[in-house]
Order: structure tokens, then C-alpha cells, then sequence
């Protein structure tokens, strides 16, 4: 899953990109509202992060304009922890969640994971589908009949891509946008060699190739 964190803090940046990367996240980071504001517009983006007290564009206008645009992006504000009236503003400017400073990156990576579940409308906690579980602390995955691998951070990226996208056609250049950040080589063939990873460990029946289309990951969320 790939994230936008619109933040000027750079020092606050600099301690949330490497845990939000180390918790399976892409991360694409902008420092002002302007950038971020057109960065949140090109819908390759699973969630943004934005705090409100930006340079050259409040974060409030930022999200009044996406939503105005009907720009739909999932977005957990960032306000001071005792300006009650930022949250009362963010979310009726269409936030979806908010944090207030300071906070602990765990929280932070846990309002993540769950508005995320939320807005696929997938149970909370852990992802599950057929019997087959995967745990976001560990990035492990644990198959029906008990056996469980760990992941490496690109294969449990792309397998919580596709659980939270069951029975949909992914094409390749979908999965490279939400899996890999901005500046990262997004070489299809990368995904090939992931897919046939996973199916290494998952079997070769949960994902199914559409040849011109891309992949399906076949199940039920349980």
C-alpha cells in the first residue's frame, strides 16, 4: 500500500517514513500544500497523511479541494493535540480519521491499518481469506494448514494489496503504483518475480493470471 505524508515537520518526517516503511508501507512525502494537494490527484495513493498547518496551502483547503473534486482518498489529519477545533474543521472538510501531535508512530500506524480495512470493507484486525491469515505486525502468513512463512517487505506489501482487493483485476501497473514509492524502479517484470514468490508459498491457485489484464487473487474475506 502506497501513502502520501504531507508534512513541513521535516525532523517528524524523517523519524515516520523509516517505520511506516519498516510497517509495509510506500511512502511519497511532500513538504507544502501546493505539491501535496496535486500529489494527492494523481490516484495512485491508498492514504493520505496531511497535516493541516502547511506552507502555501493549509491542509484544510487541501482536503476542501479534493473533496471538491470528488477525490475520494482515505485521509488521516494531523492536528495539535489541544486544538479541538482543527478536528471539528478537518472532518467537516471530509477527513477521515484524525491524530493529534504528539503521538506515538504505533498509534499512528494502527489508525492506518484500520481505516484502510475500513474503507475496504474488510473485517478488522488481521486479513484473512479462505484460511489463509495474514498478520500486518509480523508480516507473516499463516495457510490452513498451519504452516506459516515470513515475508519480506515487497511480498507482504503486494499480498496485503491483494487480499484487500479480492476477486479484482490488478494489472501490473496497478500493483507497481500502490507497492513501490515515487522514485523506485517500477519495472513490471518485478512483479512477476513477486507474484511467483508468493504463489511459491500460497500455492498456485490463489492467484490467477488474466493474460492482457494482469492478476486475480481469488477468496472470501473470513
Amino acid at each position: 500500500m502506497r501513502l502520501l505524508l504531507i508534512e513541513d515537520d521535516r525532523a517528524l518526517v524523517l523519524q515516520l517514513k523509516p517505520e511506516l516503511e519498516r510497517s509495509g508501507f510506500a511512502v511519497d512525502v511532500s513538504h507544502n500544500g501546493v505539491e501535496g494537494e496535486y500529489l494527492g490527484n494523481e490516484d495512485i495513493y491508498d492514504l493520505a497523511i496531511l497535516d493541516l498547518g502547511l506552507p502555501e496551502r493549509s491542509g484544510i483547503d487541501v482536503l476542501k479541494n479534493w473533496r471538491q473534486a470528488n477525490n475520494r482518498l482515505p485521509v488521516i489529519v494531523l492536528t495539535a493535540r489541544d486544538a479541538w477545533h482543527e478536528r471539528v474543521q478537518g472532518f467537516q472538510a471530509g477527513a477521515d480519521d484524525y491524530l493529534g501531535k504528539p503521538f506515538h508512530s504505533e498509534e499512528l500506524i494502527a489508525r492506518i491499518q484500520a481505516l484502510l480495512h475500513r474503507v475496504h470493507q474488510h473485517p478488522a484486525g488481521q486479513l484473512k481469506a479462505d484460511g489463509l491469515v495474514l498478520d500486518e505486525q509480523t508480516q507473516s502468513v499463516m495457510l490452513d494448514d498451519g504452516i506459516q512463512y515470513t515475508l519480506t517487505n515487497t511480498e507482504f506489501r503486494l499480498l496485503r494489496y491483494f487480499l484487500l482487493h479480492l476477486d479484482k483485476v490488478l494489472s501490473k501497473s496497478e500493483l507497481s503504483e500502490h507497492v513501490y514509492e515515487q522514485d523506485a524502479d517500477k519495472d513490471s517484470n518485478v512483479i512477476e518475480v513477486y507474484v511467483r514468490r508468493l504463489r511459491e508459498k500460497l500455492g498456485k491457485g490463489r492467484i490467477e493470471t488474466r493474460r492482457g489484464q494482469g492478476y486475480v487473487f481469488h477468496g472470501k474475506p473470513t
